[in-house]
């Protein structure tokens, strides 16, 4: 909320009444008259006259703050930053008329009330986004709330499109991004707990997975199927071509052995950083440049990108154990954890 609107939610009586305009706002009687009876008293004539308590400009803002939701709300923020430019004696006014602001505080935090009853109906009451859009709503200034009033359809969609997230798959797309005889996998064919990772060559958190479960193969392989599969983001310029190369690999048996030279080198993944990795684990170089040359495995990579998108893969890694998001792909222990719990299921 910016100081201009934050004007409009003040008593404005009170400011003006240092002007010699004490003629109520409209809309101040009812809950506020007990406010504009003690505006008449002796403090407010006292204030209007004086020079005001030094303290009345933070009394006044932590009221406000008190009322608009606690210190973080946009509305105690902007009130604490703005009463500091006030001189006592409009503070003290303006706490006099603080029946007043309470009203219009109440007005304006109406209106994200009642978009999110009209959210949490469209999404569902039991939905784990409506709790979410419960708790955030109080938080968020009239603006905001008004301006996704006004973009509802976009906003709603964008809601839906997370709570799919949280959503396990149904068994038909969980076995569709798990399904394959070439895609990149170790692990027993037959385990009762499957993995699927989605995942970028050039992304930081991705190599931090990598090494999660690097650690826990030794343990798991013999339980777990563990299956890979490219999504190279559009902001990592070098990411789709790495894929690329891994899948080269792949062809050769030494997708691993390649996906490992990745990681632990992941700023330099140029044509040339590929090669040599290649010939360092002894790839038939020529069946590795005429991959890349021709992108045999373009379109490889563009179907899993398209695939991963279907199961509502957004950012990387994204890692689905039986079909259920793993919420800390990155931790070994929390990885261990989640497949414990599903082979004792």
């Amino acid at each position: 909320m910016t100081g201009s609107r934050f004007i409009q939610l003040v008593s404005l009586t009170g400011a003006l009444a240092l002007f010699g305009c004490t003629q109520p706002p409209p809309g101040s009687e009812g809950a506020g008259a007990a406010a504009g009876d003690s505006a008449k008293t002796d403090d407010a004539t006292a204030a209007a006259a004086g020079e005001g308590s030094p303290e009345s400009c933070a009394n006044y803002a932590q009221r406000i703050c008190d009322q608009a939701g606690g210190e973080q709300s946009p509305t105690c923020v902007d009130a604490k930053s703005f009463t500091k430019l006030l001189s006592p004696k409009v503070c003290e006014v303006g706490l006099a008329e603080m029946a007043y602001t309470i009203k219009q505080l109440e007005a304006a935090g109406e209106v994200c009330d009642e978009l999110g009853k009209r959210l949490c109906k469209d999404l569902g009451p039991e939905t784990k986004t409506c709790e979410m859009v419960k708790g955030q709503m109080p938080k968020m200034p009239a603006e905001q709330c008004e301006k996704m009033n006004q973009e509802y359809d976009k906003v709603l969609a964008d809601l839906q499109r997370m709570e799919a997230q949280n959503k396990p798959l149904e068994a038909e797309a969980a076995a569709k991004i798990a399904a394959g005889e070439d895609v990149p996998s170790f692990g027993n064919p037959d385990a009762k707990v499957t993995i699927v990772e989605f995942s970028d060559f050039q992304c930081p958190y991705c190599s931090l997975a990598a090494k999660a479960v690097n650690e826990i193969k030794p343990e798991y392989k013999d339980r777990v199927r563990f299956v890979f599969r490219q999504f190279p983001l559009a902001m990592h310029k070098q990411a789709h071509l790495a894929s690329q190369a891994a899948l080269a690999a792949n062809a050769q048996g030494k997708f691993w052995e390649y996906h490992d030279k990745l990681f632990d080198n992941q700023k330099q993944l140029s044509r040339e950083d590929l090669e040599k990795y290649a010939e360092e684990l002894g790839l038939d170089m020529d069946a590795f440049k005429t991959a890349l040359d021709e992108g045999t495995y373009k379109d490889t990579v563009d179907a899993e990108l398209e695939l991963g998108k279907e199961v509502f893969v957004s950012g990387t890694p994204t890692m689905f154990l039986n079909g259920e998001r793993v919420p800390n792909s990155t931790d070994a222990a929390a990885l261990a954890k989640a497949i414990d719990e599903a082979l004792a299921s």
